[in-house]
Protein backbone atom coordinates (compact mmCIF):
# COMPACT_ATOMS: atom_id res chain seq x y z
CA UNK A 1 0.00 0.00 0.00
CA UNK A 2 1.00 3.48 -1.05
CA UNK A 3 -0.23 6.62 0.85
CA UNK A 4 0.13 10.22 -0.24
CA UNK A 5 -0.29 12.86 2.60
CA UNK A 6 -0.88 16.71 1.43
CA UNK A 7 0.02 18.70 4.46
CA UNK A 8 -1.69 22.16 4.21
CA UNK A 9 0.18 23.36 7.75
CA UNK A 10 2.50 25.71 7.79
CA UNK A 11 3.84 25.11 11.20
CA UNK A 12 5.98 22.23 11.36
CA UNK A 13 5.01 21.43 14.84
CA UNK A 14 1.85 22.06 15.08
CA UNK A 15 -1.47 20.41 15.59
CA UNK A 16 -1.97 19.23 11.45
CA UNK A 17 1.24 17.76 11.56
CA UNK A 18 0.90 15.68 14.93
CA UNK A 19 -2.27 14.36 13.40
CA UNK A 20 0.08 13.15 10.34
CA UNK A 21 2.50 11.88 12.91
CA UNK A 22 -0.09 9.89 14.37
CA UNK A 23 -1.65 8.34 11.21
CA UNK A 24 1.92 7.51 9.72
CA UNK A 25 2.64 5.50 13.05
CA UNK A 26 -0.73 3.12 12.32
CA UNK A 27 -0.35 3.04 8.41
CA UNK A 28 -0.15 0.09 6.83
CA UNK A 29 3.22 -0.10 3.54
CA UNK A 30 5.09 3.11 2.73
CA UNK A 31 3.89 6.94 2.24
CA UNK A 32 5.14 10.28 1.34
CA UNK A 33 4.09 13.95 3.07
CA UNK A 34 4.47 16.59 0.55
CA UNK A 35 4.55 19.45 2.69
CA UNK A 36 2.57 22.59 1.11
CA UNK A 37 4.74 25.41 2.75
CA UNK A 38 8.65 23.93 2.48
CA UNK A 39 7.54 21.84 -0.89
CA UNK A 40 8.87 23.84 -4.12
CA UNK A 41 5.45 23.67 -6.27
CA UNK A 42 4.18 26.35 -7.60
CA UNK A 43 0.29 27.42 -8.18
CA UNK A 44 -1.59 26.69 -11.67
CA UNK A 45 -0.76 30.03 -14.11
CA UNK A 46 -3.37 29.00 -16.01
CA UNK A 47 -1.51 29.04 -19.33
CA UNK A 48 -3.24 26.28 -20.66
CA UNK A 49 -0.68 24.05 -21.72
CA UNK A 50 -2.56 21.20 -20.15
CA UNK A 51 -5.37 22.54 -22.29
CA UNK A 52 -4.03 20.11 -24.98
CA UNK A 53 -1.49 18.38 -23.01
CA UNK A 54 -0.52 15.80 -20.72
CA UNK A 55 1.23 17.32 -17.14
CA UNK A 56 2.05 20.48 -16.91
CA UNK A 57 4.64 23.30 -18.28
CA UNK A 58 5.62 24.17 -14.57
CA UNK A 59 8.88 21.79 -13.79
CA UNK A 60 8.91 22.03 -10.26
CA UNK A 61 8.72 19.41 -7.64
CA UNK A 62 4.83 19.08 -8.45
CA UNK A 63 6.11 16.65 -11.39
CA UNK A 64 7.13 13.87 -8.52
CA UNK A 65 3.76 14.43 -6.53
CA UNK A 66 2.26 13.47 -10.04
CA UNK A 67 3.88 10.19 -10.28
CA UNK A 68 3.13 9.29 -6.39
CA UNK A 69 -0.67 10.04 -7.53
CA UNK A 70 -0.57 7.69 -10.01
CA UNK A 71 1.07 5.10 -8.43
CA UNK A 72 -0.45 5.28 -5.03
CA UNK A 73 -3.48 3.70 -3.24
CA UNK A 74 -5.00 6.41 -1.02
CA UNK A 75 -4.68 10.16 -0.72
CA UNK A 76 -4.91 11.97 2.22
CA UNK A 77 -5.32 15.54 2.35
CA UNK A 78 -4.53 17.06 6.28
CA UNK A 79 -4.72 20.97 6.69
CA UNK A 80 -5.42 23.82 9.16
CA UNK A 81 -8.67 25.87 7.77
CA UNK A 82 -7.70 29.48 7.66
CA UNK A 83 -10.92 31.57 7.12
CA UNK A 84 -13.46 28.81 6.70
CA UNK A 85 -11.06 26.99 4.04
CA UNK A 86 -7.89 25.41 3.22
CA UNK A 87 -4.42 27.04 3.53
CA UNK A 88 -3.24 28.79 0.42
CA UNK A 89 -0.31 26.35 0.28
CA UNK A 90 -2.89 23.54 -0.07
CA UNK A 91 -4.97 25.53 -2.74
CA UNK A 92 -1.20 26.22 -4.26
CA UNK A 93 -1.05 22.46 -4.54
CA UNK A 94 -4.74 21.83 -5.70
CA UNK A 95 -4.32 24.02 -8.12
CA UNK A 96 -1.99 21.75 -9.84
CA UNK A 97 -4.46 19.36 -10.14
CA UNK A 98 -5.86 21.70 -13.31
CA UNK A 99 -4.03 18.71 -15.63
CA UNK A 100 -6.75 16.17 -14.38
CA UNK A 101 -10.11 18.03 -14.87
CA UNK A 102 -8.31 19.41 -18.50
CA UNK A 103 -7.32 15.69 -19.23
CA UNK A 104 -11.58 14.55 -18.72
CA UNK A 105 -13.29 17.79 -20.15
CA UNK A 106 -10.52 18.91 -22.68
CA UNK A 107 -9.26 16.57 -23.81
CA UNK A 108 -11.70 13.87 -23.51
CA UNK A 109 -9.49 10.99 -22.29
CA UNK A 110 -9.76 8.95 -19.46
CA UNK A 111 -7.66 9.33 -16.42
CA UNK A 112 -4.88 6.65 -16.05
CA UNK A 113 -5.06 7.02 -12.18
CA UNK A 114 -6.43 4.24 -10.42
CA UNK A 115 -9.31 3.96 -8.10
CA UNK A 116 -8.16 5.28 -4.64
CA UNK A 117 -9.17 5.95 -1.04
CA UNK A 118 -9.53 9.15 0.38
CA UNK A 119 -9.22 10.75 3.96
CA UNK A 120 -9.45 14.49 5.41
CA UNK A 121 -8.20 15.55 8.37
CA UNK A 122 -8.80 19.38 9.27
CA UNK A 123 -7.78 21.18 11.94
CA UNK A 124 -8.56 24.66 13.77
CA UNK A 125 -9.41 26.73 16.76
CA UNK A 126 -12.13 28.85 15.38
CA UNK A 127 -15.71 28.09 15.53
CA UNK A 128 -15.63 24.45 13.97
CA UNK A 129 -17.47 24.98 10.69
CA UNK A 130 -16.41 22.79 8.33
CA UNK A 131 -18.75 22.49 5.09
CA UNK A 132 -16.58 24.68 2.97
CA UNK A 133 -12.74 23.15 3.57
CA UNK A 134 -13.77 19.98 3.23
CA UNK A 135 -16.05 19.94 0.48
CA UNK A 136 -12.73 21.44 -1.47
CA UNK A 137 -11.07 18.88 0.07
CA UNK A 138 -13.44 16.21 -1.45
CA UNK A 139 -13.16 18.16 -4.57
CA UNK A 140 -9.44 17.69 -5.42
CA UNK A 141 -9.99 14.32 -3.92
CA UNK A 142 -12.08 13.59 -6.63
CA UNK A 143 -9.68 14.89 -9.13
CA UNK A 144 -7.21 12.58 -8.09
CA UNK A 145 -9.80 9.75 -8.91
CA UNK A 146 -10.75 9.18 -4.78
CA UNK A 147 -14.06 8.14 -4.65
CA UNK A 148 -14.35 6.07 -1.58
CA UNK A 149 -13.32 8.91 0.99
CA UNK A 150 -13.55 8.52 4.93
CA UNK A 151 -16.06 10.76 7.03
CA UNK A 152 -14.09 13.65 7.45
CA UNK A 153 -12.06 13.89 11.13
CA UNK A 154 -11.29 17.28 12.80
CA UNK A 155 -9.95 18.58 16.13
CA UNK A 156 -11.51 22.34 16.72
CA UNK A 157 -10.00 23.30 19.96
CA UNK A 158 -6.56 23.77 19.02
CA UNK A 159 -6.34 27.12 21.06
CA UNK A 160 -7.09 25.40 24.29
CA UNK A 161 -6.33 21.33 23.72
CA UNK A 162 -3.56 20.19 21.36
CA UNK A 163 -5.24 18.26 18.04
CA UNK A 164 -3.20 15.08 19.45
CA UNK A 165 -4.74 15.01 23.20
CA UNK A 166 -8.35 15.37 21.06
CA UNK A 167 -9.43 11.97 21.75
CA UNK A 168 -12.06 12.05 19.34
CA UNK A 169 -9.47 13.01 16.66
CA UNK A 170 -6.84 11.01 17.45
CA UNK A 171 -9.63 7.94 17.41
CA UNK A 172 -10.78 9.06 14.18
CA UNK A 173 -7.26 8.72 13.18
CA UNK A 174 -7.05 5.78 13.72
CA UNK A 175 -10.24 4.59 11.99
CA UNK A 176 -8.78 6.31 8.94
CA UNK A 177 -5.67 4.14 8.97
CA UNK A 178 -7.86 0.84 9.07
CA UNK A 179 -10.03 2.15 6.18
CA UNK A 180 -6.46 3.23 4.14
CA UNK A 181 -5.07 -0.42 5.08
CA UNK A 182 -8.01 -2.12 3.87
CA UNK A 183 -7.40 -4.49 1.14
CA UNK A 184 -9.97 -5.41 -1.28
Amino acid sequence: MKTLILNGSPRPAGDTVSLIKHLTGLLDGEYKVVDAYRSNISACLDCRYCWKNPGCAIKDEMQDVYRYIEACDNIVIASPIYFSELTGKMLDVGSRLQTYFCAKFFRKEELSIKPKRGAVILVGGGDGRIEKPYETACTLLHHMNCYDIHEVVCSFNTNVVPAIEDEAAAEGVRRIAEFLSKRD
